[in-house]
């Protein structure tokens, strides 16, 4: 491309907590990333279930692209969207939604998970998709429907992909999002028919499978009577949010892993080919989409929810700590003896995190800590150096499995801009650390759109290409 030909783009990131509509433009060949429109998103209770106000959703993104078509007035080549994974809408034969999609913490699925375990144990299943099964994925969501009542041949689509629909694109399961239902054949990137058969689901009702970069399009809406939305396309890039992120990492070689670090933090490396064994079963990996059909092989843990939780426990609306003050007062703190075992499945539960973490240290014999908000810099001095020491343990487990020798250390998300866990998570880990941008999955999203509109999509050297331009003007301007 000419710097006259470079396509003015709208990223759509869907958050479980906010979602953000954000615009590329370019002066010659200089990117320039605005945040147009961001609102918050949390799922809504009706009854004793958890849904998501899709309602909502949508209309705040018609309100976000037309404010994009205000602030652009040349063409708008293309939209794509990611977002979390797991979540659907459930769909008639015309499209539309069949009622307000679940959340994933909806507690629907206990009784579907514990009944897919008697028909196939938890490493069994592992063996057939690669993917650590846990009760929030697709594939318990789907068998709660049919307990429910509902057709397992009624057609559903994950919330990304769905929206992409909503503005006119074909309905279809991009593949980096599409892996994350638990239904998916890793080796073969194709619906696993056989955990279909084996959790009583029908085939004929997911989406057609496509690869990242498909073009789905024109957008056909109510918003296409502007200008600027005049030719737009709709593009599934990495429509899961961290495949999105991952790919916004301008890194090449195979010395190098990652961290998405946010509410989660994941922690893996880029593979051309899944590890799909026993021992990664048990370590707590999972194999995840990646752009250019590769893989994500990650594994989950505990991120900044711990300091989050705590602070809401601790913390009146009054005294509640800004983030960088806390973080600077928890530097201040001495190095605490005994450090916390992150993953404590009590420290994965919402609510009261402060005495949970008393809980966790009494039984250790370590000392507790004031519950009180004067006494959040030594909880986040304790999360702190306890994230970075898991982060080292589980970098040796990746090393051990995927048969590396790591030298660099990529994070990206919001856990990106916390420099004193950078610091200790170098001193820990011993490798050298990227900071990548706090919003790397808008920039996976424009890069992967990029790509796609030179006809080259899904292409691993051109997404890298203009990743590493956009983040050389990573920082978004509100």
């Amino acid at each position: 491309m000419s710097g006259s030909d470079f396509p003015n783009v709208v990223a759509v990131d869907l958050g479980a907590e906010s979602c953000r509509i954000s615009l590329l433009r370019w002066t010659g060949d200089q990117p320039h990333i605005e945040l147009v429109h961001r609102f918050g998103n949390s799922p809504v209770a009706i009854g004793a279930s958890l849904h998501w106000n899709l309602d909502h959703i949508l209309s705040e993104l018609e309100s976000g692209l037309l404010r994009c078509a205000e602030r652009c007035s040349a063409p708008i080549a293309s939209i794509g969207v990611d977002g979390w994974a797991v979540d659907y809408v459930r769909m008639d034969q015309h499209n539309a939604a069949l009622g307000l999609p679940y959340c994933y913490r909806d507690e629907r699925t206990t009784n579907t998970f514990a009944e897919m375990q008697k028909r196939c144990s938890n490493t069994g299943l592992f063996l057939h998709n690669g993917v650590q099964p846990l009760r929030i994925n697709t594939l318990y969501q789907l068998m709660a429907d049919e307990e429910a009542g509902v057709s397992s041949s009624t057609p559903w689509a994950n919330l990304p992909e769905y929206v992409l629909s909503r503005f006119g694109g074909r309905v279809v399961a991009e593949y980096t999002n599409a892996t994350h239902t638990g239904l998916v054949d890793l080796r073969k990137h194709t619906w696993n028919e056989t955990i279909f058969d084996l959790a009583g689901l029908n085939v004929t009702a997911a989406p057609k499978l496509v690869s990242t970069g498909t073009d789905l399009g024109w957008l056909q809406n109510q918003i296409n009577h502007k200008k600027a939305f005049a030719q737009t396309r709709l593009i599934a890039v990495a429509c899961h949010d961290t495949a999105s992120a991952v790919a916004a990492i301008p890194m090449d070689g195979d010395d190098w892993a990652y961290i998405s670090s946010g509410t989660w933090s994941l922690l893996g490396m880029v593979l051309d080919n899944p590890i799909i064994t026993p021992e990664a079963c048990a370590a707590g990996f999972t194999n995840l989409g990646a752009v250019g059909n590769r893989v994500c092989f990650h594994k989950n843990l505990n991120g900044m929810w711990l300091l989050k939780q705590t602070m809401l426990q601790l913390c009146s609306e009054s005294d509640m700590w800004p983030t960088a003050e806390l973080v600077a007062a928890a530097e201040l703190e001495d190095a605490p003896e005994r450090l916390l075992e992150v993953d404590d499945p009590s420290l994965w539960l919402p609510g009261s995190m402060a005495s949970r973490i008393n809980e966790q240290r009494r039984r250790a014999d370590a000392p507790t800590l004031e519950e009180h908000p004067s006494a959040m810099p030594q909880y986040a001095s304790l999360i702190f150096h306890s994230l970075a020491s898991h982060y080292a343990q589980t970098l040796r487990d990746l090393e051990l499995l995927t048969k590396s020798q790591l030298k660099r250390l990529a994070i990206v998300g919001g856990g990106s801009l916390n420099q004193f866990l950078n610091r200790l998570t170098a001193k820990a880990t011993g490798l050298e650390i990227f900071c990548g941008a706090q919003e790397s999955s808008t920039l996976g999203n424009f890069a992967i759109q990029l790509a796609t509109i030179e006809k080259q999509p899904n292409s691993s050297s051109r997404i890298a290409h203009w990743a590493s331009i956009l983040n050389s003007s990573a920082s978004l301007k509100v």
